[in-house]
């Protein structure tokens, strides 16, 4: 069987500083992602996942007024009580900005979180994760489950786009157009490089390598671009590991 012992809580200081957490809720519902098995951190067990997430928003201290809140899913696959406790701790710890991530398959109901939130004062970013902006590619190769059409499409719901590099086929113009479109409709873009885990889909270091030389250097500096060498690069998450 895998086991999934990640950090959960940390402070991220430099671009963009906040804090972040790292829940646990009912797992991803697409899962078909054939370069993602971040879903294995899951559990069917509300009360379980609750009691968990309840011990890290305990650490949540409102530093920088703004949380942002990951899990392997959305964050709507999180459980009621987790989503009051998050709401809760932000006015406990007067925070002001959540960010929360999200699949396009689950665009319909973000409105009515920000609804939700801004009625306490809280301001959502909702950040999902398009990989590339070329679809042939994100979906025949990757199987995001993404039938947007544009930028514009996806932009009507999210904030802030999340894109996967170092995969085998990348290119220095396609990694550049996509950094440049994700900057273009997206107030944040967070490059994350493609790292070996159990799906079928592997880092090719290539292209990695022509992306540390030719975009690394140039991005690094953009306050509005996080790049991350490594998944646990923010200070979360961990290695999956099979456990007999």
């Amino acid at each position: 069987m895998e086991h999934f012992n990640p950090n959960r809580y940390a402070v991220i200081s430099e671009k963009n500083p906040r804090e972040i957490v790292m829940l646990r809720g009912k797992g991803c519902s697409w899962r078909r992602c054939r370069f993602c098995d971040y879903h294995l951190d899951f559990s069917a067990d509300e009360h379980a996942n609750f009691i968990l997430n309840q011990e890290q928003l305990r650490k949540v201290t409102g530093i920088h007024k703004k949380l942002e809140v990951i899990n392997s899913g959305s964050f709507i696959d999180l459980d009621a009580s987790t989503l009051s406790l998050i709401e809760q701790t932000c006015l406990e710890k007067e925070i002001t900005q959540v960010h929360f991530e999200c699949h396009w398959h689950h665009r319909d109901q973000i409105r009515d979180f920000r609804k939700r939130f801004a009625a306490s004062g809280i301001e959502l970013k909702i950040k999902t994760g398009v990989e590339t902006f070329d679809k042939l590619f994100r979906e025949s190769y990757l199987d995001k489950g993404i039938d947007a059409d544009s930028p514009k499409d996806l932009a009507e719901y999210f904030d802030e786009v999340c894109l996967l590099f170092g995969i085998p086929g990348q290119s220095a113009q396609s990694m550049e157009a996509d950094i440049q479109t994700g900057l273009s409709f997206f107030e944040r873009v967070c490059v994350n490089i493609m790292q070996e885990n159990l799906k079928p889909v592997k880092p090719d270091p290539a292209v990695i390598a022509i992306f540390t030389e030719n975009l690394y250097p140039k991005y690094i500096e953009n306050n509005r671009v996080d790049i991350l060498m490594e998944n646990t690069a923010f200070g979360v998450g961990g290695v999956t590991t099979h456990v007999k």
